[in-house]
């Protein structure tokens, strides 16, 4: 019987759509750079474990030879973090296989290794888009490595730039687009924004900002972003006194706000750490404390410090070092107390404020199957459940210090303390 291909070809259609959509469903998502695959510290993973200890629900506890407060960062069946070498000049870039295994080190800058209260010169996390990796020291190197450790390219910013004036050192991460590596050197001297050529690591384009921050608000320790909606994509600098928008090809200004201080006068002391994260037609972008935490729209043009239309809201409420979540219609600000506040995205209203745990939190909290995990110095993860009712599901120790944001792939949490790096997940006992 002859075989009528127009007949069958929709249900061969289908099939293989079908085996393609459970392909991607089962894959795991990679987190390729500080805050996540999308760097709003979110993720899509699910199954992912609501408690664990020291010994429960830990896959593998690998030794870090020294301390620091970068995230790692995770590709398909490899994991980078950065980390300071005990008693010696050297910061290193580790690679790691899902078994905790170690793969390759490579030196990518030196300076002093002691953690101090908020970081030290391994402060900024790597990136990778799963070909290469790059990685910036707080002092001032960059790299580019493939993924076997072989150094593409490395440069140090003052042999480009300005000389490097910023107590404790840089940290903010390096961000990457299609083609371009974006940074933002932000110090006492310099209020550069450039961006790279990530295979070869020559300048594309580089901008000294506009700023007139005073004193110690020309420090800036925050990470930008790159804001992308169905119409319109750019790369946000965030730090002495303003967040700006900038052209990704060339780097122009397209907006910037202001209006990060109280009504109560110019605060000279007061600098950035936390980073902007964005929503589709939202900014959430915060200050320090005390300082303005506000939300913006995407769409803005010129300066907008003092319009409605596009500064949607401001509450003084801004925490020091976390970076804000946002969950649906909803913005988590974890205080560096440990207070959970809750509110509306549109509005600012808000739905509930908790406290957590009341310890020192420096970690951005991290949000993936419907659960929030929220970070301490002590090591304690409280994990609540997303959503306008508080509910908390579990509180979680490793007693060992952690100032470095989770991340998240495969169903594991990856943890980094000042002493190790743990892979956290259910483990079956067989």
């Amino acid at each position: 019987m002859a075989i009528r291909w127009s007949l069958l070809f929709p249900f061969m259609v289908l099939l293989v759509v079908g085996i393609d959509f459970s392909s991607s469903v089962s894959h795991a998502e990679n987190w390729p750079m500080w805050r996540g695959p999308r760097q709003n510290g979110t993720t899509q993973e699910t199954d992912l474990p609501v408690t664990w200890s020291r010994t429960a629900n830990v896959h593998w506890r690998f030794s870090l030879p020294g301390v620091a407060p970068s995230t790692p960062v995770v590709w398909e069946d490899k994991i980078f973090l950065t980390t300071t070498v005990k008693d010696t000049e050297r910061i290193l870039l580790i690679c790691l296989d899902l078994a905790g295994k170690q793969l390759w080190e490579l030196p990518i800058g030196d300076g002093p290794s002691e953690q101090l209260e908020q970081q030290n010169l391994a402060a900024p996390s790597p990136c990778t888009d799963g070909r290469h990796v790059w990685a910036f020291s707080g002092n001032g190197t960059v790299s580019c490595q493939d993924l076997s450790g072989k150094q593409i390219w490395q440069f140090h910013v003052e042999d480009r730039y300005e000389k490097v004036n910023m107590p404790w050192g840089m940290a903010s991460s390096p961000v990457f687009g299609d083609e371009l590596l974006y940074m933002q050197i932000f110090h006492l001297d310099s209020s550069r924004v450039v961006a790279l050529d990530k295979l070869t690591g020559r300048e594309f384009w580089t901008l000294d900002r506009d700023t007139d921050a005073q004193g110690k608000c020309m420090r800036s320790y925050a990470t930008p972003a790159i804001y992308r909606d169905a119409e319109r994509e750019y790369l946000l600098s965030h730090g002495q006194d303003y967040i700006v928008a900038h052209d990704l090809q060339d780097g122009k200004e397209l907006w910037r706000c202001g209006n990060f201080h109280l009504e109560s006068g110019y605060n000279p002391l007061m600098h950035m750490s936390s980073s902007p994260v964005v929503a589709e037609g939202h900014i959430v972008v915060p200050s320090s404390s005390p300082g303005n935490f506000q939300v913006l729209r995407g769409d803005g043009t010129g300066d907008i410090s003092d319009d409605p239309h596009y500064r949607l809201w401001g509450k003084p409420v801004s925490p020091n070092i976390p970076s804000a979540l946002v969950v649906g219609s909803l913005v988590y600000i974890c205080s560096d107390a440990g207070v959970l506040l809750c509110l509306d995205l549109k509005t600012g209203e808000e739905v509930y404020r908790r406290a957590v745990h009341r310890h020192t939190h420096q970690a951005s909290p991290v949000y993936g199957d419907g659960k929030i995990y929220l970070t301490a110095r002590d090591g304690t993860v409280a994990v609540v459940q997303a959503g306008r009712e508080f509910k908390r599901l579990a509180t979680n120790s490793l007693d060992e210090f952690i100032a470095a944001s989770p991340a998240i792939s495969d169903g594991r949490i990856y943890l980094r303390t000042f002493d190790a790096l743990y892979s956290i997940g259910a483990v079956r006992s067989d």
